[in-house]
Order: structure tokens, then C-alpha cells, then sequence
């Protein structure tokens, strides 16, 4: 048996009773944060909770070697993903193999930033298009991608959830400011007047954690402020419903003007 447990947003606290259980019958027991982290919390502090060593995994373990499924031959084996287990394809395509090599697996979920934060910033989740993902640039490698996906669902009406690049392995992990210089830039360079320094987004900082931020204001006001720890992730709005823009208004202090 192969478990896949989602651990949710933030600390070990958010694991679900189902997947507590699921790893009292575990062999052996896999973790991977190099799709996400959660920053409320350590390694020993889920040890502590598991009362059970917990083995961390690289890309290559986990993409490459494939750990989890080698051990699943002959093991019970608890997979724990952070977030919702099957939200990154990695995960997807290791449960296509487990089935191909005859293991059993079963899916413990967990909550998602695709349900936060839509559901934190007050707008509308049935009003949203296809998810980005800002990525950290390099030489000969500066996709516009991203600005591509929100100019979609602004022709939809559809509101843009921008994930920000995390590289665990380095400890980077993309900030709101980062990510806010990047589609200006792109909008300098493709000049389709989609965003300028008048847009209004909305800045999400540590969703499920006890204290998340949620700020909404023109992308001049929040390109520089200072949101403290990841992880950060980003809402372009389109046409908004009044009680969308009154929540943003009155939770996430965005300009009243966005009312008129």
C-alpha cells in the first residue's frame, strides 16, 4: 500500500485524523517540500507528533529513484506531500505507476493554496480561470507565460491565481514583489496594456496560518511593501462582483474607488 497524505497549508496540526491513522499502519514514512513547505513548523516537530522517524526526500528520490513506489513492493509506505497530494503532477504520474506495478494506494487530502486563497481573499472560486506560476528567471530564460494566462481569463471575466516560484533546495521562495515586477515587466515588453501600476491584485502571505495577511491595493502600493515570510502568492481580479469588491475593501484595504 501506498499512502498519499496531504499535510495542508502550514504546521503539522493541519494533517487530517484519517491521515494520522493511515501512518500508524506505515512501514515507512516519505516527505517531500520541494513542491511546497510549511513554514509553521520542522521536521522534529511532525516526528514528535508521529512518534516515528520521518525520512525526507530530494526531486531526484522522489522523481528519479522513486523511493516511495520501490518501498510499496513490499512495505506499507505514507507519502507526505504538503498542500493536496495530487495538486503537482509528480504525484499524479507516481500513482499511474503504482497501478502499472500492481500497488494498492489510497489518497488522504488535505487543504490547498487552490482553495485559500480564493477563499481567504473574499472573491468568488467558481470566478476563477487557469492557475499560473510566476518562475524565478535565469539567462535565455524569461517565459511571459504567466502574463499570457491572466490576459485568458481577463478575456473571460475570470479572476488569475499567480503561484510564486518556490526552490526549497535553495532556500528561495518568490516574494509578492518579485512576482509583481516580473508581469510588469512582461507588460513592458509585450506593451497590450493588461497591467500597469494602477491594476489592482491582491497580495495572499502564509495562508493557514494563524495570522495570514491578505492586502489588496494598486500594484504601485504593494510593489514595495514588506510582507515578511513565505510563502506569498498573488489574485489578479477581473470584473468583480460589489460583494467581492466590499470584502477587499473592507478585509484587505483596497481603495473604496474600486466600489464606484
Amino acid at each position: 500500500m501506498l499512502y498519499f497524505i496531504g499535510l495542508g497549508l502550514y504546521d503539522e496540526k493541519d494533517i487530517s485524523v484519517k491521515g494520522l491513522e493511515a501512518l500508524k499502519s506505515a512501514d515507512e514514512v516519505y516527505a517531500e517540500f520541494y513542491t511546497a513547505g510549511l513554514f509553521g513548523t520542522s521536521i522534529s516537530a511532525f516526528e514528535k507528533l508521529l512518534e516515528r522517524e520521518v525520512k525526507i526526500l530530494t526531486r531526484e528520490e522522489v522523481e528519479e529513484e522513486i523511493i516511495p513506489l520501490k518501498s510499496a513492493e513490499t512495505k506499507n509506505v505514507a507519502f507526505l506531500i504538503a498542500g493536496d497530494p495530487l495538486i503537482a503532477t509528480t504525484h499524479t504520474d507516481m500513482m499511474m505507476e503504482a497501478k502499472k506495478m500492481g500497488i494498492e494506494t489510497q489518497v488522504i487530502h488535505s487543504s490547498s493554496i487552490l482553495s485559500a486563497a480564493p477563499g481567504i481573499s473574499g472573491l468568488q472560486a467558481y470566478k476563477f480561470g487557469k492557475v499560473t506560476t510566476v518562475p524565478f528567471t535565469e539567462e535565455n530564460y524569461f517565459p511571459h507565460s504567466p502574463y499570457l494566462a491572466i490576459k485568458n481569463n481577463m478575456e473571460q471575466d475570470a479572476h488569475t491565481l499567480v503561484l510564486l516560484d518556490i526552490r526549497a533546495h535553495e532556500n528561495r521562495y518568490m516574494t509578492v514583489n518579485q512576482g509583481l515586477k516580473y508581469l510588469l515587466k512582461v507588460e513592458n515588453e509585450l506593451k497590450e496594456d493588461l497591467l500597469s501600476e494602477d491594476t489592482l491584485a491582491v497580495a495572499i502571505v502564509r495562508a493557514g496560518s494563524p495570522q495570514p495577511l491578505v492586502r489588496a491595493d494598486k500594484i504601485k502600493n504593494l510593489i514595495n511593501e514588506d510582507f515578511g515570510g513565505p510563502l506569498h502568492c498573488l489574485i489578479i481580479p477581473s470584473k468583480m462582483h460589489f460583494m467581492e469588491a466590499e470584502y477587499l475593501v473592507a478585509m484587505a484595504g483596497a481603495p473604496e474607488e474600486i466600489l464606484d
